[in-house]
């Protein structure tokens, strides 16, 4: 299992912290029985831990006119809004909710010149509360493809401390690369052309660089 850069400390940090622990507990217990299910938690939590941090082995997907999925989880919001912070006029809102047991890598969902970044410090409410996109630590990248800007946000979640975003203004972005990682609990909204032609549902489950969320018209 390939483990993301992003996670190489904190895994080495847990595991420290998690031997620590189970050779504590295992010195206040006598029963063979009780020691194996230290053990075993122990083992089981650090699997975990690497687990959340694995680079799955996929072909991207690339097309033009295409927005890719931005990351691995559901959809759970598909409607219309204002965007008031970069676009300043209403958009489709594609939310892609990530659980703990999502790969938590981001992609972009187009090809296209990025011209617009900012990360927001925030709070830290639950990924699928509808003021997350507001109120949470957060960053937007806005890309322009052709005549068309696209703008998506990474919101940290409850158990998120941490959003890695590697876009940068004036950068060319290319659709399925690599753009950033949020750890541990998470949502990535979308907000698209009101034209688009969207290609999922809600309660869709989708596939980070693989699966076509919308089409933008010609």
């Amino acid at each position: 299992m390939k483990i993301h850069k992003e996670g190489k400390r904190i895994i080495i940090n847990s595991f420290i912290i998690i031997a620590i622990a189970v050779i504590l507990f295992l010195t206040l217990s006598d029963s063979p029985a009780v020691q194996w299910i230290i053990t075993l938690s122990g083992i089981t939590l650090f699997f975990f831990i690497c687990r959340f941090f694995r680079v799955p082995d996929r072909a991207p997907y690339i097309e033009d006119g295409a927005v890719v999925a931005p990351a691995d989880g559901q959809i759970v919001i598909i409607k219309e809004v204002y965007e008031g912070e970069y676009l300043k006029q209403n958009a489709i809102q594609v939310s892609i909710f990530m659980s703990v047991f999502n790969v938590h890598i981001n992609w972009f969902p187009t090809t296209g010149n990025i011209e617009y970044y900012k990360y927001h410090p925030g709070r830290y409410l639950v990924a699928f509360h509808p003021k997350s996109s507001e109120k949470n630590e957060r960053t937007s990248v806005a890309v322009r493809s052709g005549e068309r800007v696209i703008l998506f946000r990474q919101i940290a979640g409850l158990l998120a401390r941490r959003i890695v975003c590697y876009a940068k203004e004036g950068a060319n972005a290319q659709q399925s690369s690599e753009y950033g990682f949020i750890k541990f609990g998470s949502r990535i909204d979308l907000f698209l052309p009101l034209d688009s032609k969207i290609e999922v549902k809600r309660g869709e489950k989708v596939t980070g660089s693989r699966t076509v969320i919308a089409r933008l018209p010609e």
